[in-house]
């Protein structure tokens, strides 16, 4: 038996193994969507997953789309523009407040094509169905347990018309990122807040639970003219592998029809930083 079989593997003290330390996944899904204005700045440039959920909804000859995770309106907005009908739902209001401020600003024509909802993507249902559903920008990554994949799906199918689609994106598992350092704090580029004009000293720490497939990325924000202000983000996503991620929508009803690597649509390989699926319910399942 060589030195390197599970028996023979180094464990850290067992108070702080990976089966014992416990990430904040809640919090995790929430704190770095309080401040709406900042995270528009942050993504103010990201337009490749818009560009392939536009492509899509032309390709499917979608008329209707419901979002789920809309945050602060980047990609609903600008379907709407489209004169597609658009409803979105987040559980975060400071997300919906941000959304309500873009929307106002456009047309009437669009503002009355787009509805936004309060609510969980796990147990929200509204009154109508949809062409296409979609989850963009890793929203998926905020299901933590199985069960609250399985709610979400629910919701999905749910709202979903019987011939649509089901469209989202989450991130490929990255090995190297999952094995950082979890005592190394890792520097990135200053920022500055939009509305503020405050400049922090933007910080990350990296950890990651192998057993419950959590990863946290805790972001320190320090400001330059004040170091005791001090901002904390907690983000942290569940890692899906691929065939792990095409069995759990198998078991809750969906068939892949479509699965790229990138927002280019480039096959899925080693090297691809994303999964974007697009799904349909299949035709011979039924719930147990």
């Amino acid at each position: 038996m060589s030195d390197d079989s599970p028996e023979h593997k180094t464990r850290p003290d067992d108070d702080a193994s990976e089966e014992h330390r416990e990430l904040p996944a809640e919090d995790g899904s929430s704190a770095p969507y309080r401040d709406g204005a900042f995270y528009d700045h942050r993504y103010l440039k990201r337009k490749e997953d818009l560009n392939f959920y536009l492509r899509l909804i032309e390709r499917v000859q979608a008329d209707s789309v419901l979002e789920l995770g809309v945050g602060t309106g980047r990609i609903a907005t600008k379907i709407a523009e489209q004169g597609i009908r658009i409803a979105g739902v987040d559980r975060m209001r400071t997300m919906l407040q941000r959304a309500e401020e873009r929307i106002a600003k456009k047309p009437a024509q669009v503002q009355e094509r787009l509805s936004l909802h309060q609510g969980d993507l796990r147990s929200i249902r509204l009154e109508e169905k949809f062409a296409l559903v979609i989850a963009p920008f890793n929203v998926l990554m905020h299901l933590y347990r199985r069960e609250d994949f399985e709610r979400a799906m629910t919701t999905v199918r749910h709202h979903l018309a019987s011939s649509g689609r089901f469209a989202f994106d989450v991130r490929m598992p990255d090995f190297v990122e999952l094995n950082r350092n979890p005592d190394k704090i890792y520097r990135s580029k200053d920022v500055t807040h939009p509305e503020t004009k405050h400049r922090f000293h933007y910080r990350e720490r990296f950890d990651y639970n192998a057993v419950r497939q959590i990863q946290l990325v805790a972001t320190s924000l320090q400001r330059e003219d004040s170091p005791s202000v001090h901002i904390s983000a907690p983000l942290t996503h569940r890692q899906f592998f691929p065939a792990e991620l095409e069995a759990l929508l198998h078991y809750n009803g969906f068939e892949l029809e479509e699965r790229y690597g990138n927002f280019d649509e480039d096959a899925l390989d080693n090297y691809a930083e994303s999964q974007v699926i697009v799904a349909r319910q299949r035709a011979d399942w039924a719930p147990a």
